[in-house]
């Protein structure tokens, strides 16, 4: 196959290019560099498979040459980066996506969209099923990533049910691995970095609030099979393990064997109060399940954040 990957030099884009490549497919990434890094896949230019096109997905998407699969993951995907670049995030998720449907569209390839578990908001639901129809702020500061998603998710199922495309929409938990960005602005790498550093770890709210934290080779692997499904619906890819912010942190300080105290901030606007994946659909039509865990990923990912130190 010959896929295409928006935002492939992302966090989860990169390690999509290194399987897809390592899978004996041609893979074209598309990324503007906003948040994404060519480090990511500095390895990847070796490959005669592999090209790399700086581009801007909301302005145009010209690729000469046929495409069997694009996959969307163009996106500031951190509270961070969408406050920064707030219109951006609307951007890529609204006119990112209607381009790339548009070249799916021509091409007659397989559209994937790399949703997300903030399409839920702050759910009074829990765990978050696919049938859940969410509780979202949509003027609220999170509201451009929430509602972009939202929408790109609306305009993927008008190309599906309109002109018969075929579509996978995955929504992505917390997930957490190397090539996260040492600035991202997440908890995961804000308290590794800042045990690392022995700066103060910042707890935003009484730290109650819960995550599940899926390791991005397990993410990655629900993709793979997502893709080759013929799921056209919504499907939640993430670790239904729930550890309180709080945990998270405590692990981290002793995996690091930091000094670091433990400090609180005030919990930003619409911050959701709790996160779990109900993975029922992925488990009976993808035949997944999690492997890493918490732990375990977090070992490894200390490694490599401590390694750009």
């Amino acid at each position: 196959m010959r896929i295409l990957i928006t935002g492939g030099a992302g966090f989860i884009g990169s390690h999509l290019c290194e399987r897809f490549l390592k899978e004996g497919h041609s893979v074209t990434a598309i990324d503007n560099l906003l948040t994404g890094r060519l480090s990511n896949i500095d390895p990847l230019f070796k490959n005669p498979r592999f090209t790399f096109i700086k581009q801007d997905v909301t302005n145009f998407i010209h690729v000469p040459g046929k495409v069997d699969a694009i996959l969307h993951f163009a996106s500031p995907a951190s509270p961070v980066d969408y406050a920064k670049y707030p219109i951006p995030t609307l951007k890529v998720g609204a006119l990112g996506t209607h381009k790339a449907l548009g070249l799916a569209k021509e091409k007659g390839a397989i559209f994937m969209l790399a949703s997300t578990s903030e399409v839920y908001g702050d759910p009074d639901v829990s765990p978050q099923p696919e049938s859940y129809w969410g509780r979202v702020n949509p003027i609220g500061p999170r509201g451009v990533y929430d509602e972009a998603k939202r929408f790109a998710e609306a305009m993927t199922m008008a190309y599906h049910r309109y002109h018969g495309l075929q579509v996978r929409i995955v929504r992505i938990f917390n997930t957490f691995g190397e090539r996260m960005r040492t600035e991202d602005g997440r908890a995961v790498p804000n308290f590794i970095m800042q045990s690392l550093q022995g700066k103060p770890i910042t707890i935003y709210g009484d730290g109650s609030q819960t995550r599940s934290l899926c390791y991005v080779s397990d993410l990655v692997e629900g993709l793979a099979r997502l893709l080759k499904s013929k799921i056209n619906s919504p499907v939640n890819i993430g670790n239904p393990d729930e550890m309180t912010i709080k945990e998270i942190a405590e692990t981290i300080k002793r995996l690091t064997g930091s000094k670091s105290k433990i400090v609180y901030k005030p919990l930003p606007v619409d911050d959701p109060k709790q996160r779990r994946p109900d993975i029922t659909l992925a488990q009976k039509k993808l035949g997944w399940n999690p492997r890493v865990s918490a732990q375990d990923g977090l070992k490894r990912t200390i490694a490599y954040f401590r390694s750009l130190l």
